[in-house]
């Protein structure tokens, strides 16, 4: 327990002398402090959920959240609260989460379709130093109970711990769908009938490595977002035997008032051996025929679910991204919006994006409902941190959910004309190499 540090102390102290004008809407109180590791410090706290956010550019404030103020398991209700609090004045709160990839298909138990946490207790580490923070609400709560609340999430914290080590475990590998299943969706996508229903489809595959106790979710990410430069960061662990993380490259969107930026990251190829083979593999890359329509279908896609809610918007050219593994094709994408047009609307126009799901979306998602047997849950969905102000989001892709029984890794190949499958498995194996070599780099 951290019940006598300074920091405690100190919003304690500030929780006490609240004065009564101030305990209406929502409350925010704050003191610098020194926790060390944000990562060590979630895992060895007794509440949930446990979140975790940091965004991609260099120097991004890290976000380690604890419990829940209030959880919303809709975008309406989410957005019935952020004008609610604003109504009663004070500094709009931010809330963190997202959403599945696809709200109607089966999912994973207790994650639901939507869920956004207006947190309790706040670690914010950015360039000015560590901030603790504990938020408290007065609207639909009584007074005193929501007091005792503050004060005993206060008290329940604990020392930052230091995280294991990735022990090297012998997994066992199983995919799904296998090789041959996977082919078998390719050539039902090539059928000329379906391609024209279809002109792209994103299949996925679940790699399940089982047979050797889990890593620690903590451990694992701060592995893994050491290798990740110019990658998004994030975690949600809602129990002590389920957690889902991320690296993922790809932006949904960023909103500052009404100033929007989103993406197409689209085409992919691998990294070479060498900073010369790795030139040449991107010149390819931009010149591909394949991967420029992939590419195209996206940032097309995402233009038309923008146009009505948008004054203008504009395209930028193609270029690579480079990271560990592979390299992408990326289009950068800037809208005005529309007066009153906000974070629900994006959300419920926005994911799933092309570039996971497929072109035409209704097409899309119809051939993966009836093909995918595994349950894609929040792999593909949408995480990250929103308020009225503003709001940023990733792709969950490059994710990995762990369990009590099993690592599960995701990874997504998009299927156009000229697709061919022992090349698009290559490029699934490549989009997970990274966390494959931080579990085992001998697991077949």
């Amino acid at each position: 327990m951290i019940a006598h540090t300074p920091c405690i102390s100190e919003l304690r102290r500030a929780l006490d002398a609240l004065p009564a004008e101030r305990q209406r809407g929502f409350v925010r109180l704050s003191t610098p402090c020194r926790m060390g590791s944000p990562l060590g410090w979630l895992a060895c706290q007794p509440l949930f959920p446990r979140l975790y956010w940091r965004a991609r550019e260099p120097g991004a404030t890290r976000y380690a959240l604890l419990g829940a103020l209030k959880t919303f398991e809709s975008l309406p209700a989410l957005e019935r609260d952020q004008h609610a609090l604003a109504a009663l004045g004070g500094e709009p709160p931010a809330y963190f989460g997202g959403l599945a990839f696809d709200a109607e298909a089966p999912g994973w138990p207790g994650y639901g379709g939507c869920r956004f946490v207006l947190p309790r207790i706040v670690l914010a580490c950015g360039a000015e130093g560590e901030t603790l923070t504990l938020n408290l609400r007065f609207d639909d709560r009584e007074r005193a109970a929501e007091l005792d609340a503050a004060r005993a999430a206060l008290d329940s914290l604990s020392l930052a711990c230091t995280l294991p080590s990735l022990a090297p475990q012998a997994y066992t590998r199983e995919d799904c769908p296998g090789r041959a299943q996977w082919g078998e969706r390719i050539e039902r996508l090539a059928a000329p009938e379906q391609r024209r229903a279809t002109p792209k489809v994103v299949l996925s595959r679940e790699t399940r490595l089982g047979g050797a106790p889990p890593p620690d979710p903590w451990a694992l990410l701060d592995a893994w977002q050491a290798r990740a430069a110019g990658c998004f960061h994030f975690a949600m662990q809602l129990g002590l035997d389920d957690a889902f993380i991320g690296c993922p490259p790809e932006r949904l969107y960023r909103r500052q008032g009404r100033y929007l930026e989103s993406e197409a990251l689209a085409g992919t190829t691998h990294c070479g051996e060498s900073a010369q083979e790795r030139r040449a593999l991107a010149r390819a890359l931009l010149l591909d025929a394949k991967n420029g329509h992939e590419n195209q279908c996206v940032y097309q896609q995402i233009l038309t679910q923008l146009e009505p809610l948008s004054r203008r918007l504009d395209v930028g050219e193609a270029h690579i991204v480079t990271l560990r593994s592979v390299q992408h094709i990326r289009r950068s994408i800037e809208a005005e919006l529309h007066p009153g047009v906000g974070d629900r609307a994006l959300l419920e126009r926005l994911p799933p994006t092309p570039a996971v799901g497929g072109v035409p979306r209704k097409a899309a998602l119809d051939f993966l409902r009836e093909h995918e047997a595994h349950a894609r849950g929040w792999y593909a969905g949408a995480f990250g941190r929103v308020s009225l102000d503003d709001s940023d989001l990733a792709v969950t892709i490059r994710s990995a959910r762990i369990t009590g029984q099993a690592v599960h890794l995701y990874a997504g190949a998009g299927i156009v004309a000229g697709s061919r499958a022992e090349a698009e498995w290559r490029e699934l194996d490549h989009k997970i190499a990274d966390l494959m070599t931080l579990l085992h780099p001998a697991t077949p």
